[in-house]
């Protein structure tokens, strides 16, 4: 089982993510965009920079919907590698059934 602080670090970044996704994506496209002046170019720069570093997406890290465990991640499930070990051995997902001879 993770961490209870790092497990609530990773929804505190999802959610500065969501709230300044907008400001972000507004800011990279004044910056990108060669047609405008530099003063303004570089004034969206330093906008961007002014933005928590927590609300970018690359700080973001997938963990398992049950244990918080950063690694061994199955996307398509959400959850770890060891969560669905445990949740097959138990049969609680239909159709799976842990292999043993």
């Amino acid at each position: 089982m993770a961490k209870v602080s790092m497990i609530n670090r990773e929804l505190k970044r999802q959610k500065l993510v969501k709230k300044f996704s907008k400001r972000r994506s507004a800011l990279k496209e004044i910056v990108k965009n060669r047609e405008l002046s530099m003063e303004e170019r570089f004034k969206a720069q330093i906008d961007l920079a002014k933005l928590p570093p927590n609300s970018s997406p690359t700080r973001l890290h997938n963990r398992c919907k049950i244990t918080g465990r950063p690694k061994a991640f199955y996307r398509k499930l959400k959850m770890s590698r060891i969560a669905l070990r445990d949740l097959a051995s138990r049969g609680e997902i239909p159709g799976m059934v842990k292999s043993s001879w």
